[in-house]
């Protein structure tokens, strides 16, 4: 199997991008695309439909499915701190092939989060707009599959995020880094006014769909985590990716995650988690129980929380283009770096664009259910990665090291394995035959214009 050596990928990857994200910044990527539409919205329809108060625990599963993968990550990013991601990772450890199809699921992965974030994004935006007197009409707020023209707020906020982007990364991180303040200020302020309201009857039964629905739960939660994979494509812009890679994304997962066991607790300790199941259920919880205020500021806290989310995912998603550009994988342009910017400024709008028109015309389910699929594949082959390169190249530096070799990985495989299979079936059908164009796509122009070919 043809291999990029890890040598060269570093000094091919010391070009280009600006290196300007601290281990703050990379912290702060983090929280800004984990917490988002998990804590906003899937909180309530996994409660009413999969987990009912138990789904605290539904997040204690996927958060250790995602801390064993983090682990691992966190090895690979500070070995090999290039952008690309679990893409990166696999082509200097397996080998071209298995290298295109993760970054085939990346594309997937992040271009469909994206999507599925601007429409709820969508949904809280039209809620202010409706709290201060202004209606938009139906036509501009839905796309064509649910009677409308388009979803008008969806489509003009990933371009939004698209100029943002472009224009670089230093400033995405400044207004990423603001937002992530506000809303962590927003949960804040959520938990203060609704611990008074617990009632402890809420969260009886604490598991009525028994412990399969605690997992089907941590299934559809799983989007909530995708955040720190995310981190890990920044590793090309970090000062000091090999300290400050695995602070970023170690630190973001812990913190995220006691914020939404803690949200999640509280939220079904105030409402009756079969009341749940609507597009605001923080909002719509706090209301019930009179905290108006507090519910307003906490649909202005998503609107900022989706936003961040957006930036962080988007960056992700040109990242992975850049990467396998680069490789030759994919066509030149998508590796071309603005002169003045230091970005990818051409395939960030023309990406933003696409993602923008899904966003505008597809509803949300239809773009929703793909992305957990492909993020814990992504996680899967990363574990895989790690285990080879520690037996292949055991003297290779590490500045991090994951603990507890093999077992990490291998749990990483197996937890991440499991929520796959506790996915539908027809969730399923559609990963694969997704890979599958993948596969035509590689052998027909992928593999002859590859730069290990050329070379």
């Amino acid at each position: 199997m043809r291999r990029k050596s890890i040598a060269a990928a570093l000094a091919n990857g010391d070009q280009g991008l600006a290196r300007s994200l601290s281990g703050l910044d990379l912290t702060l990527l983090g929280i800004g695309a984990i917490i988002g539409a998990g804590i906003f919205v899937l909180t309530g329809v996994a409660a009413a439909t999969k987990a009912g108060p138990a789904l605290a625990l539904s997040f204690v599963m996927g958060a250790l499915a995602c801390g064993f993968a983090a682990l691992v990550y966190a090895e690979l990013a500070s070995t090999v701190p290039l952008s690309g991601s679990a893409y990166t990772y696999t082509y200097v450890t397996l080998g071209e092939l298995p290298a295109w199809i993760i970054g085939w699921d990346l594309i997937l992965e992040y271009a469909l989060a994206c999507a599925t974030v601007a429409i709820g994004w969508s949904g809280y935006f039209l809620r202010l707009l409706e709290g201060i007197g202004i209606t938009l009409p139906a036509a501009l707020t839905h796309g064509p599959a649910e009677g409308g023209i388009v979803n008008l707020p969806a489509f003009a906020v990933m371009l939004l995020i698209s100029l943002l982007l472009a224009v670089g990364v230093r400033q995405t991180s400044v207004a990423n880094a603001l937002i992530v303040i506000l809303k962590l200020a927003v949960i804040g302020i959520f938990l203060y006014a609704a611990v008074p309201h617990v009632q402890p009857a809420n969260w009886q039964p604490f598991m009525p769909f028994g412990w399969s629905g605690v997992m089907a739960g941590a299934g559809l939660i799983f989007f909530a985590y995708i955040g720190f994979d995310a981190v890990s494509t920044a590793a090309e812009e970090a000062k000091n990716p090999q300290r400050d890679m695995p602070i970023g994304i170690i630190t973001s997962l812990v913190l995220c995650t006691l914020l939404y066991i803690a949200v999640t607790v509280v939220l079904t300790g105030i409402a009756p988690y079969s009341t749940l199941d609507v597009a605001d259920p923080i909002a719509f919880a706090l209301v019930q129980v009179g905290e108006h205020f507090a519910a307003g500021a906490t649909a202005v806290g998503a609107v900022a929380g989706l936003t961040s989310v957006l930036l962080v995912m988007m960056y992700g998603q040109t990242r992975v283009f850049y990467a396998m550009s680069r490789d030759g994988l994919l066509p030149a342009a998508f590796s071309e770096v603005h002169p003045r910017f230091r970005t990818p400024a051409r395939t960030t709008l023309a990406t933003g664009l696409l993602i923008a028109i899904a966003a505008g015309v597809l509803p949300i389910h239809e773009v929703a259910s793909l992305v957990n699929v492909g993020t814990l594949a992504a996680f899967v082959m990363v574990s895989v990665a790690v285990l080879y390169l520690r037996r292949a190249q055991p003297d290779l530096p590490r500045p991090f090291r994951t603990p507890w070799m093999p077992w990490t990985p291998i749990f990483a495989i197996v937890s991440c394995g499991y929520l796959i299979a506790s996915l539908e079936a027809v969730t399923l059908w559609r990963f694969v035959i997704w890979m599958a164009i993948g596969v035509v796509v590689y052998f027909a122009y992928a593999r002859r214009h590859s730069a290990l070919r050329q070379a």
